[in-house]
């Protein structure tokens, strides 16, 4: 069960870190390349998908480390 986290927490880990360098600065990535008009707040519906994805992979980071803390300790 031990290494059915450990490669899950490897394969979100890939994943997080993908996520975290494709948001952009200022003016670079997915927010400067114009997918979509911008919306009322300035910000690209794209980019605020981005950070969602973000928030929801970098959660279930947290949960399998806990989770493998527990199985370890």
């Amino acid at each position: 069960m031990t290494s059915v986290f450990a490669v899950l927490q490897v394969l979100v880990s890939a994943a997080l870190l993908a996520l975290v360098l494709m948001h952009s600065g200022r003016d670079a990535g997915f927010g400067g390349i114009g997918f979509t008009p911008q919306s009322q707040g300035g910000t690209h519906i794209v980019e605020r998908n981005l950070t969602r994805l973000t928030t929801i992979v970098a959660v279930l980071f947290f949960v399998n480390t806990v989770i493998l803390y527990r199985l370890l300790a």
